[in-house]
């Protein structure tokens, strides 16, 4: 009996789904089992315990493997790539390697001569091996290989000067295909950066996960073509290629694993060259439901308020990459209607909202924040979001947009919200000109968010804890144990952390007066206003994060 029909037979697939998968078996040697992992009808660990059974061969979990690290360098890297191979063990005079295709007798007849040892195969899923592979021997390993073999590509001049062999090499399909696999690892990995960066004697490649840099194992020959990919990079974001002494930004956008996405490219001269750093904006991905970027309760209801009334100015703070642009866009969205217009003005546009008009700040044609919000009070609008108050004259006119009956969106960088007021002050704002226009601050920092899969309950060490996490006698904390899903980090994901200062007389009485941001925040408190750590502690509490994470982002005070 073939593995397609063990599966039918076991309900793993359905009848329309074998059916379906005969008719578009395009040859007769076209394994059944293959269409239907690849249209998703079958689990791959499925298919393999099947094959396994039927051909004695043993399925393993490449993740509680210990790997040989002498076998490896034993084992050609030019094979393991081409043929999804991973050597597990040596034992009784034979090497045992996994894979997921023990039909590819081919494969195992090379390996077999080339170390002159007897071939064991086990089973392990496609996904597992490529992770390992990437892990051990490199991202781009295969294709570094075939970039050091071929006769005809010449290594990138470190000279100012731009030569033909410097596009040529950047135009290598080989190049080409090593920056495209950077970049899907990293669309896999869920990276929101890459950064590239140039040593003395080495070319070092990071992701940022979930807010965290994790360095990307790569070839150590990859530093020989370090000229090559970042003028690739050049290439595709329609930058100058042959200034190499000034920074320099730029974008382009691809496609994978069916999703639109848009990079955002900045490269700047360090002492051994280029350092570049990739923004993926993953279209798809932007969360468009308040709840859903972890803002409940009470600060929920209130914010929800402050984005609904007629008009004034709502604020968001807190450093780059704090998500402070998801926030304002989910606001947009709660409120969005046919019955009011909303126009924005951001630097750059991360996506595109249904409904919406947007313009793209272009300061060197004179289109700023301040000259394209004076123009949108001409074009009827009722909610305004400026992408960021960097200046006096951007504020005055965001406060004018408020004061006329607009309802105005736009951020700051500030550490916390009562420091908002004063960062407007300090600005040149007139005090009673912030306290008539601003309603509301929303001060946010993002955590990473515990495993689901590997979420375990511990009973901490009460004496470690920090002095204002209360917790009750006996209570559990909660962390990751650390699986393939997260990378063996314990985190996947993050969510907001949230601190709402609504806007009362008695705290536009401290305004008024100038009163320093302590005073702000201690009267805000008083009123019911939870810090950032507060809220923090509060989501340690109920199990969803960590008080790592928590210490990391917000102080106690």
């Amino acid at each position: 009996m073939s593995f397609a029909k063990v599966l039918l037979q076991r309900g793993k697939i359905t009848r329309e789904q074998y059916e379906e998968a005969k008719a578009s078996r395009k040859s007769p040697g076209e394994r059944l089992e293959r269409i239907l992992i690849d249209k998703g009808y079958a689990e791959e660990r499925d298919v393999l315990e099947i094959i396994g059974e039927q051909l004695s061969i043993p399925v393993v979990d490449l993740d509680e493997i210990e790997i040989d690290h002498e076998l490896l360098e034993l084992i050609p890297s030019r094979l393991v790539h081409r043929c999804s191979l991973f050597p597990i063990e040596r034992k009784n005079g034979s090497i045992r390697v996994a894979t997921s295709n023990p039909f590819d007798l081919y494969a195992f007849d090379e390996l077999r001569m080339l170390t002159g040892t007897k071939i064991e195969p086990a089973l392990a899923t496609e996904v597992d091996i490529q992770r390992l592979i990437k892990q051990y021997y490199g991202v781009g390993g295969q294709t570094i290989e075939d970039m050091l073999s071929a006769e005809d590509l010449e290594v990138v001049s470190e000279s100012d000067e731009v030569h033909d062999e410097e596009i040529e090499a950047a135009q290598e399909a080989t190049v080409v295909k090593l920056v495209n696999e950077i970049l899907i690892e990293a669309i896999r990995d869920r990276a929101s950066d890459v950064h590239i960066e140039p040593y003395e004697n080495d070319l070092r490649i990071r992701y940022r996960v979930d807010g965290v840099l994790h360095t990307t194992n790569v070839p150590p020959e990859i530093r020989r073509f370090q000229h090559a990919i970042i003028s690739r990079i050049k290439i595709l974001s329609d930058l100058n290629i042959a200034e190499k002494r000034l920074p320099q930004d730029g974008a382009f956008s691809v496609k994978a694993q069916h999703r639109d996405i848009d990079i955002r490219v900045s490269i700047i001269p360090t002492a051994f060259g280029e350092a570049v750093v990739m923004r993926i904006l993953d279209k798809q991905s932007i969360l468009l439901d308040l709840s859903e970027l972890g803002m409940e309760g009470e600060v929920l209801e209130r914010y929800t308020a402050l984005i609904g009334l007629p008009h004034g100015i709502n604020l968001v703070t807190g450093p780059t990459g704090c998500g402070k642009t998801t926030t304002l866009y989910s606001a947009l969205n709660t409120i969005r209607s046919d019955k009011i217009k909303i126009l924005t003005v951001e630097d750059p546009i991360e996506y595109f909202l249904e409904g919406i008009n947007q313009v793209q700040v272009k300061p060197k044609i004179g289109l700023s924040f301040a000259h394209g919000l004076r123009s949108f009070l001409r074009h009827d609008p009722d909610v305004i979001l400026v992408g960021e108050i960097r200046d006096l004259e951007t504020a005055e006119v965001a406060i004018n947009a408020s004061l006329t009956g607009h309802l105005v969106f736009s951020t700051l960088h500030t550490n916390d919200a009562p420091s908002a007021t004063t960062r407007l002050l300090e600005m040149g704002i007139e005090p009673f000109l912030v306290t008539s226009s601003v309603a509301g601050i929303l001060a946010q920092r993002l955590v990473r968010k515990i495993c689901p899969k590997c979420r375990e309950a511990y009973e901490p060490d009460y004496h470690k804890l920090p002095p204002d996490l209360e917790l009750e006698p006996g209570a559990k904390l909660y962390r990751g144990a650390g699986c393939r899903e997260c990378r063996n980090t314990g985190y996947k994901g993050r969510f907001g952390i949230f601190e709402l200062l609504s806007m009362s007389d008695e705290l536009r009485e401290l305004v008024i007066r100038r009163a320093s941001a302590t005073d702000i925040r201690r009267l805000a408190c008083s009123q019911g206003m939870v810090l950032l750590r507060g809220d923090g502690l509060q989501k340690v509490r109920d199990g969803r994060t960590t008080i790592e994470e928590i210490t990391r982002v917000a102080k106690s005070t």
